[in-house]
């Protein structure tokens, strides 16, 4: 693992004291990273996320860290107990293979964003506990929770929002990442144009670097999915993670994944609804509209290069 000092501890500020308001000022098709906790519904925006990456709030009395990587497409979700201490987490200005390093305000000790493990520090060795949480479209989230919240604008200073290493006022409007996104290359060199990082696509049976990875793991078993075999099986997939039998679901809705109670869906074709069990399903929601609903499973949405760092060739999917 190559952990290195991008910018300085801090340029990025962590969102510690989140408001929350009834409507989204951004376009419908937005992507959010959406939380249901205890009946408490929030959107966080990827559009704010991109310059504070980490968010501090409390669904239901759970403690959680809401958090994005933008080089690595990483949006996962923690609870923020260790030993029935909650922690606080804060940009540290490091990357590790290209990801982002958090660092906890209680020790100082630093945690790889995408893997929730800590990895120097007083609670090295440790792991957070991954969330069911969802990267989706504020339509959707909003269609499907209309009590629920989104997170308000933060604002203040980032350093994603300028081109030097100090912080500088947001403009939410602007897309900081946007030609990173939609380039070939991929990591921090790409993004900064100082060169890119190499990739085999035969290694991995012609998977891009920047495909989407849903990433699951039940039972000490890593398998990550990609939207690919998914669209390319039908839009849904059924897999055993483990001893868990999980559907995946893609959708014009995001990458979605939930325990299969035994059911074989097939998709309606129109990108968003599954048949099942005498019923319609919603991919993005997993509610049926005879109102039985299936249970999200924790996961981690990310790019290929980085769910191949933390695993390897052999925790991807093969049909």
């Amino acid at each position: 693992m190559n952990v290195r000092q991008v910018i300085p501890k801090d340029a990025i500020p962590s969102v510690d004291d989140p408001q929350f308001v009834a409507s989204y000022d951004g376009p419908a098709d937005d992507e959010v990273i959406a939380l249901n906790i205890n009946g408490t519904a929030r959107a966080y925006p990827i559009r704010y996320l991109h310059y504070h990456e980490i968010v501090n709030d409390v669904l239901g009395d759970v403690p959680v860290a809401v958090t994005w990587c933008p080089l690595c497409g990483s949006a996962v979700v923690y609870d923020r107990r260790v030993d029935n201490h909650t922690l606080e987490f804060g940009v540290s200005g490091k990357l590790a293979d290209d990801d982002l390093v958090m660092y906890d305000r209680e020790t100082e000790s630093e945690w790889k964003q995408s893997l929730g493990e800590c990895i120097t520090g007083p609670l090295a060795g440790e792991s957070l506990t991954v969330l069911p949480a969802a990267v989706t479209t504020w339509a959707a989230f909003e269609e499907a929770n209309p009590d629920g919240r989104v997170m308000a604008p933060p604002g203040g200073r980032s350093e994603a929002a300028g081109e030097g290493d100090d912080p500088e006022p947001i403009d939410y409007d602007l897309e900081p990442y946007e030609r990173y996104f939609e380039m070939d290359g991929f990591g921090l060199g790409a993004h900064r144009g100082t060169g890119g990082r190499a990739w085999s696509a035969d290694e991995l049976d012609g998977i891009g670097p920047k495909d989407v990875v849903l990433g699951l793991e039940r039972g000490g078993k890593a398998v990550g999915v990609t939207a690919e075999a998914v669209e390319s099986a039908g839009g849904t997939l059924s897999l055993d993670v483990g001893d868990d039998p999980i559907v995946v679901f893609s959708t014009d809705a995001g990458i979605h994944a939930f325990a299969n109670p035994g059911y074989s869906f097939d998709s309606v074709g129109d990108g968003r609804t599954f048949d099942a069990d005498g019923t319609r399903w919603d991919g993005a929601t997993g509610v049926a509209e005879d109102g039985r609903s299936l249970n999200r499973v924790p996961a981690r949405r990310l790019f290929a290069f980085t769910w191949y760092d933390d695993h390897g060739v052999e925790a991807f999917y093969e049909g």
